[in-house]
């Protein structure tokens, strides 16, 4: 009897100690996987809901963009069936040409009714056709007015020479002219304003006739996205 009590005692400390060891070096090991892996996966968790909130953000702002872009292309638009409204005569005589890209919009006036042949100061006629002009594009207060000066390839001769002494100063001389209309006569704030001579580099047509280098003289009239 003692012998078999001795048995089941050593049986028992046995099998005891064989659930320690399992228990130290087989399930404790993946108790403390398992909780590694909770906590990454939380993490992983926080992660994906920031780049969530992130991507509904994004999306947000995109679409609020868009929708301020099409607002705005729309008051140009408005503003381009003004300027053709009251422009049409000038329009038809092929003197006035209006475009628009998107939100930019262009009046490219040909010199002929602003300027007397190769003066700066603009004529009666021309007073008039800007003010038209300008009394519209004032009311787009968000935007930036610049006016160029363009010239034909014919270099400055004679008694032009005295006043310019390229096709550069005389088409900054145009634009600068136009600019302080625009301002002093218009009353569109300066600030919003440029004034740009581009001489003969940038026709929009060839020079080799008389016609279409009467297209290369003129003034365009850009409204442009504030900077």
């Amino acid at each position: 009897m003692r012998a078999l009590s001795i048995i089941l005692g050593v049986i028992t400390l046995i099998t005891a100690g064989a659930g320690g060891y399992l228990y130290q070096n087989n399930y404790q090991p993946i108790q403390q996987d398992l909780k590694i892996l909770e906590s990454e996966n939380a993490q992983l968790q926080n992660k994906l809901n920031q780049l969530e909130t992130e991507l509904n953000q994004k999306v947000l702002e995109i679409t609020n963009t868009k929708k301020e872009k099409e607002a705005e292309i729309a008051r140009i638009q408005s503003t381009k069936d003004s300027l053709i409204t009251e422009m049409q005569n000038e329009i038809e005589d092929n003197q006035i040409q209006i475009t628009q890209l998107a939100d930019k919009l262009k009046v490219s006036i040909v010199d002929k009714i602003l300027f007397p042949p190769g003066e700066a100061a603009i004529a009666t006629e021309g007073l008039a056709v800007l003010e038209r002009v300008g009394n519209i594009l004032k009311n787009q207060k968000d935007k930036i007015i610049r006016v160029e000066g363009h010239t034909d390839n014919i270099p400055i001769q004679g008694k032009l020479k005295e006043q310019f002494d390229s096709n550069w100063e005389l088409s900054n001389a145009r634009a600068t002219h136009v600019v302080r209309f625009l301002e002093e006569t218009v009353g569109i704030d300066p600030s919003r304003l440029e004034a740009v001579g581009m001489g003969e580099h940038h026709p929009v047509a060839s020079n080799e006739t008389k016609e279409t280098r009467a297209q290369n003289r003129r003034i365009e009239i850009a409204l442009l996205p504030l900077k």
